[in-house]
């Protein structure tokens, strides 16, 4: 599905190991990877400045891990000073990414909003799709199950579809990201239609059920058309406890989403499904941002 990513790591959230599977990213479809580190600016100092010392090292700590680079491949290593969600944005539209690397924990309402995160800010100022990995599995994997987790994180899709605008965002966005890249792995997509048990029936329509079977038959025809395996689920229950659910059941390589929320996906005062899944999912997330 992607081409152009650019790895994000603080060398304390496992990121930094995909530099020794650069191998498994291309056989995931990657022809271009920056790896890029943020070395952060003391409190005291009122103008950030380069420091050849502070930046050597994470560079040189970079470039050690890689060590098996296809010639095909373009790989860059980038090491700055300064604000993380600055530094990426700046180098995204720089190298012309078309995906973003991060790993981001889970995390509460209270914990993002007190003490915020790269992730948080990035959702409201970019519009490049995000690949959010947890820390604790990064670190976790073993180097065998890291290099098949490289080569397959595109090729089986969870797909939430609920019939709404966002969800009919989020079907375009795959069909665009499929449609016009030639070397795109995604071979299988799993669309997941949860019909919420919280919300009273005479709000869902007259027939929900054969509607939403309707739809996810249409949809079903459009993604096949594309070359895609596309299976269709559709539930009644909790919407995030399904989803869930299905990604395990299912062995999704990671959970596709998008912004659905017209004022921003970090407003305190709504709820969102789509902010639940990015704090909560242990299993990979790729977010499109709208």
């Amino acid at each position: 599905m992607f081409q152009r990513a650019l790895i994000c790591t603080d060398f304390t959230d496992g990121m930094y190991r995909l530099a020794k599977f650069v191998p498994s990213l291309v056989a995931g479809g990657f022809k271009s990877l920056v790896f890029f580190h943020s070395v952060s600016v003391e409190s005291g100092r009122e103008i950030p400045r380069e420091d050849p010392e502070l930046l050597e090292g994470p560079r040189q700590r970079l470039q050690e891990l890689l060590r098996e680079v296809p010639d095909d491949v373009d790989v860059t290593v980038e090491v700055q000073m300064g604000r993380a969600s600055e530094s990426i944005l700046r180098l995204a539209k720089q190298h012309q990414s078309d995906i973003v690397f991060l790993g981001t924990p889970t995390r509460t309402m209270l914990e993002e909003k007190l003490f915020g995160s790269t992730t948080a800010r990035l959702v409201e100022k970019t519009g490049t799709p995000m690949m959010i990995l947890r820390p604790q599995l990064m670190s976790t994997y073993t180097t065998a199950e890291l290099e098949l987790r490289c080569a397959h994180l595109f090729r089986y899709l969870l797909v939430p579809y609920d019939g709404t605008q966002g969800g009919k965002n989020l079907i375009e966005k795959i069909h665009h990201q499929v449609k016009n890249n030639s070397s795109s792995v995604l071979e299988r997509v799993r669309l997941l239609w949860v019909i919420d048990d919280n919300v009273r029936r005479e709000l869902l329509g007259d027939n929900p059920i054969q509607q939403a079977e309707q739809e996810l038959d249409e949809l079903q025809a459009d993604l096949a058309a594309l070359g895609l395996v596309v299976n269709t689920t559709l539930v009644e229950g909790n919407p995030l406890e399904e989803i869930m659910k299905t990604a395990e059941t299912h062995d999704i390589g990671a959970i596709a989403t998008c912004s659905r929320d017209i004022g921003g996906i970090l407003k305190w005062s709504a709820p969102s499904l789509t902010r639940e899944i990015l704090r909560a999912s242990w299993h990979p997330v790729l977010f499109f941002p709208n």
